[in-house]
């Protein structure tokens, strides 16, 4: 009979690297968008949802920085420093 692990938690973890250079990331994109007059919270928010680079200026490079990094990545970058800003 084989074992059923749905019900187990799975460890997820970046490394250090990764969420430095998805904060540098992060940080460039949403300058692009403020620079080109969008909303970056919300162009963001879409891309990080859909996954649709459409979201994302090409102005200043911005839509490839921000395909450098899976989705996850970006969203643990968001995730930690929202959290330890508390």
């Amino acid at each position: 009979m084989a074992n059923d692990f749905s019900q187990e938690t799975v460890m997820f973890k970046v490394q250090a690297e990764e969420v430095n250079q998805a904060r540098e990331i992060l940080l460039a994109v949403y300058a692009a968008l403020k620079e080109k007059g969008y909303n970056p919270i919300n162009q963001l928010v879409g891309y990080l949802l859909s996954g649709d680079p459409a979201y994302i200026t090409s102005h200043g490079n911005a839509r490839s920085l921000i395909r450098r990094l899976e989705r996850d990545e970006l969203l643990e970058e968001l995730v930690k420093n929202y959290l330890e800003q508390k």
